[in-house]
């Protein structure tokens, strides 16, 4: 297995919605795709994993944190761990995963107010 790498954010201004992480063995890129409009009180973020390293695994841990409150809808694979509102959300997965992998973990879906943007990102295993 890699050595642990601490987490690490990169800021880009050019980027609409964005936020890059790499923790330990994955590499996560989330989009907030579909915000609250007119008929549609829910936004959408699109979360991806890069796995590249030298064992597997059977789940996954996603925290996501948001610079506004949310309410959590739901996740297709995903089981909420904790609470469901708040600025940070927990999520467990149970993917198996190739050492070297890529997990497109779709939609997550949230209320929250006009403005959201993802703050920060970690996908364990």
């Amino acid at each position: 297995m890699k050595g642990y790498s601490k987490p690490s954010i990169l800021a880009n201004e050019e980027l609409s919605e964005g936020v890059y992480a790499a923790s330990g063995c994955y590499t996560v890129t989330t989009s907030v795709h579909q915000t609250d409009q007119i008929g549609r009180g829910d936004c959408r973020i699109q979360i991806n994993g890069v796995h590249d390293s030298d064992h597997t695994k059977e789940k996954q841990t996603l925290t996501i944190s948001f610079n506004k409150e949310v309410v959590f809808k739901e996740s297709a694979g995903g089981t909420l761990v904790g609470s469901g509102t708040g600025t940070t959300l927990v999520i467990d997965y149970a993917y198996h995963q190739n050492p070297k992998d890529n997990i497109g973990l779709g939609d997550l879906i949230v209320v929250a107010d006009p403005g959201l943007a993802v703050t920060s990102v970690k996908l364990t295993d």
